[in-house]
């Protein structure tokens, strides 16, 4: 009780602590943030002494100067930061999924920085509608009628259905009820559209006939969902959209398909197994189409609605819709990116996502033995480098169980566990992001842009020669 007592009264001062770390602060911060951070410092070391006193060894006045400090610098960092993507995933979710071109990323600057015509007609100096601004160039692109954006595809998905069947029901494969990242169950939007769902077939087949069957006069919908990473193979059957859109042409139910990732080019030529473009399903006679516009598309995060006027036009009418309505920012870049498609090799050479994932391996493993080469000048003793063939992946749910060719530094540090040089790296002022494999860390090189490579080398040569 006493050594507890002891800890606890020599633990440091805040004002104290704020006066004496002033003079050696590296960057101006304010004291209401430098308090908070020194408050919370020492709030940790006394729960420490609570918790387990018996095993607390107090500080000395550097190594709180050094705590002190330490939180300092991390406290001056942004929480949303830019990373260096050595995992190979291309469209990685949890780091931010596809990159923008250079020409939308200056249209999202020039945009940012000025007023704009968001909601402004230059031809008649009258207020105009935000959605105007891309709805002709999705159109020409896709093939469909009309269109409209909102901010992410389970948006999109979630209006439609809450637009043609609250109240109603949608009938949906049994095998398409999925779950796809971060919790989003077609099922629960289902339910919060206020559809009813009407499973049917099986898990690995269903057929024609148990849509037939199941449709009554309360069935507004038949829905159709991509599986984005989920696959069952073998036995296994689906209703095409076609016959779908025949089911329904004479009994006033509309047909929607979500096709999730979403993409405007057929990458099967480059050697990606054939997913349906926008263009085919639309072609196809669905009333609805709804898709991503940050995975397979290359452009910032949206739900892109396209389809029948009359049905659009709908969805665009439900109050939900300005719940959901997209910024000038996803305005200005996903324009751009949408002009680059009207130039498909335009469109495969400068938006990110395409140009990465056709890549190929040989181009790859010639950017990874640049940085190799100036590890090796570096003399680095502490860590052996060599480069390996890997398989990189789509991600996003894009393209599902498809490994891409490609090529990864493979790192041994000497002096130092895996688990800590890839924690040190996530903590690195440029966090560098790898993957562990058969006891070596990789950083795999598709997703190493020409702009990472510099101070990727100069990451890895200061964190070895100290």
């Amino acid at each position: 009780m006493e050594k507890k007592k002891e800890l606890l009264r020599s633990l440091p001062k805040v004002d104290e602590s704020m006066v004496r770390l002033y003079p050696v602060i590296p960057e101006k911060i304010s004291s209401v943030q430098l308090k908070n951070i020194v408050r919370q410092c020492i709030e940790r070391e006394r729960r420490k002494i609570l918790s387990d006193v018996d095993n607390y060894t107090a500080l000395t006045d550097e190594q709180w100067q050094n705590l002190f400090l330490s939180q300092v610098k991390q406290g001056l960092r942004y929480n949303l930061r830019r990373v260096i993507n050595g995992t190979g995933v291309v469209i990685h979710t949890n780091l931010g999924r596809s990159l923008l071109s250079d020409k939308a990323a200056e249209q999202l600057v020039q945009c940012s920085r000025h007023y704009t015509n968001l909601e402004f007609d230059l031809s008649s100096g009258k207020r105009g509608s935000r959605y105007s601004l891309v709805e002709q160039l999705i159109c020409e692109l896709t093939g469909a009628e009309a269109a409209l954006v909102v901010n992410n595809n389970a948006a999109a998905v979630l209006l439609v259905i809450d637009t043609l069947a609250h109240g109603k029901e949608a009938i949906v494969s049994r095998g398409e009820l999925v779950e796809i990242g971060g919790s989003f169950r077609i099922p629960d939007v289902m339910a919060k559209s206020g559809a009813t769902l009407i499973e049917v077939g099986a898990t690995n087949r269903t057929h024609f006939y148990d849509y037939e069957r199941a449709i009554t006069e309360e069935t507004a919908l038949l829905l159709k969902v991509h599986t984005s990473n989920f696959r069952i193979l073998g036995f296994t059957k689906q209703v095409s959209t076609e016959e779908l859109v025949t089911l329904a042409r004479d009994r006033n139910i509309r047909v929607m398909e979500d096709l999730g990732s979403g993409c405007l080019l057929d990458l099967s030529p480059f050697g990606l197994p054939k997913e349906p473009t926008v263009q085919e399903v639309v072609k196809s006679g669905a009333d609805i189409v709804t898709f991503s516009g940050d995975k397979l598309l290359g452009g910032p995060q949206a739900g892109i609605i396209v389809g029948k006027k009359e049905v659009v036009e709908q969805v665009k009418k439900n109050p939900l819709n300005r719940a959901l309505r997209i910024d000038k920012f996803t305005l200005a870049s996903l324009e751009s990116i949408l002009r680059t498609y009207y130039d498909f090799d335009e469109a495969l050479l400068h938006i990110p996502t395409l140009r990465m994932l056709t890549e190929e391996a040989g181009l790859i493993k010639k950017r990874a033995q640049k940085v190799l080469r100036k590890l090796k000048k570096a003399s680095i003793e502490n860590c052996t480098f060599s480069l390996q063939p890997t398989m990189s992946q789509t991600g996003g749910g894009a393209i599902p169980a498809y490994g891409l060719e490609s090529w990864a530094l493979q790192l041994c540090p000497a002096e130092v566990s895996l688990n800590r040089f890839e924690s040190d790296m996530r903590d690195s002022a440029l966090p560098l992001i790898g993957r562990i494999e058969d006891n070596r860390f990789l950083i795999d090189f598709r997703t190493i842009l020409d702009t990472d490579i510099a101070e990727l080398t100069l990451l890895l040569t200061e964190y070895f020669i100290k």
